[in-house]
């Protein structure tokens, strides 16, 4: 599978973007262009060669030409499609061969907050949604992008940040897709690792219960807390308040907020109790931590 690498840090440059019926067949036209395109298949049958690879692109298919490369629709055919054209500096193939399914694994899994590397995130050129309700999001979405592109022309920039969402979005769903369609041995234990990790991060501030969390994982307590330790090395409890501790100390380096309002915003309510969790996580008390931070 040909992947791509994105710098997330970097927002792409929309040139044009549309929709296309075409009723009656029809076959694209020979192009060489300094911009990635970008199609999403709604209904038909695109044919296109790019540097001699042929590809038959249909219903919930997305292909990603890349700049500098030949390309042509090769048979006519009737097709219903959006277009995106873009630049974007930090898109770029891999310089290395990638297997999905471990790429995936990898991203699933990976807690780094990245500070001091290269937010990257790996785009696939081909890749197909064929889930419905994948499908039918997917269309919403590009509804919803290209209705904020024909806006006044100062929604260019929101729209930017959109569609750089969405191709983050993408990558996601392709990577968790990967695992899904894998089958093999654990691939299961880890998407329900990687939904109860974006759970944790949309839920820290609150009482986490193990109740609740069997109710949305719809799977057992125990065994979520089995795999979920098995793949990240810490139980589900104590993860959430590495999260917390986490925020804390971006609150206390960012902001003039008290420890009680601090302790408050990520979930540890009572003063003691995260005092206490925090210097378990960071070897300081909050006010050593502060004195450190502001001594730098």
């Amino acid at each position: 599978m040909d992947m791509l690498e994105m710098n997330v840090e970097r927002v792409p440059k929309i040139e044009l973007m549309g929709f296309v019926s075409y009723g009656t067949p029809w076959i694209h036209f020979f192009r060489n262009t300094d911009e990635h395109v970008l199609y999403v298949i709604k209904s038909g049958e695109l044919h296109m060669r790019e540097e001699g690879r042929e590809y038959v692109l249909r219903r919930g298919d997305m292909l990603l030409l890349e700049p500098g490369l030949d390309h042509e629709g090769t048979n006519k055919a009737v097709c219903d499609y959006y277009f995106f054209h873009f630049r974007h500096s930090g898109l770029t193939p891999t310089p290395r061969v990638i297997d999905p399914a471990e790429l995936a694994r990898s991203y699933v899994l990976d807690d780094d907050d990245g500070r001091g590397q290269v937010p990257l995130h790996y785009f696939p050129k081909h890749c197909t949604i064929s889930d419905k309700n994948s499908f039918q999001q997917l269309m919403r979405a590009m509804n919803e992008l290209l209705l904020l592109y024909r806006r006044k022309h100062y929604n260019r920039g929101v729209t930017a940040l959109r569609f750089s969402e969405f191709l983050i979005e993408l990558s996601r769903e392709y990577l968790l897709g990967v695992l899904q369609n894998e089958g093999g041995k654990g691939s299961k234990a880890i998407t329900k690792v990687h939904a109860l990790l974006d759970y944790i991060q949309q839920h820290y501030t609150e009482k986490l219960t193990s109740t609740e969390i069997q109710a949305e994982l719809e799977a057992n307590y125990d065994y979520l807390n089995r795999v979920f330790k098995e793949y990240t090395g810490e139980t589900i409890m104590r993860y959430a308040n590495k999260i917390r501790i986490q925020h804390a100390q971006e609150l206390i380096r960012a902001t003039p907020m008290s420890f009680g309002e601090i302790g408050y915003l990520v979930g540890l309510e009572d003063p003691y109790h995260f005092s206490k969790v925090f210097k378990q996580y960071v070897g300081l008390s909050p006010m050593q931590y502060y004195k450190k931070v502001r001594e730098m």
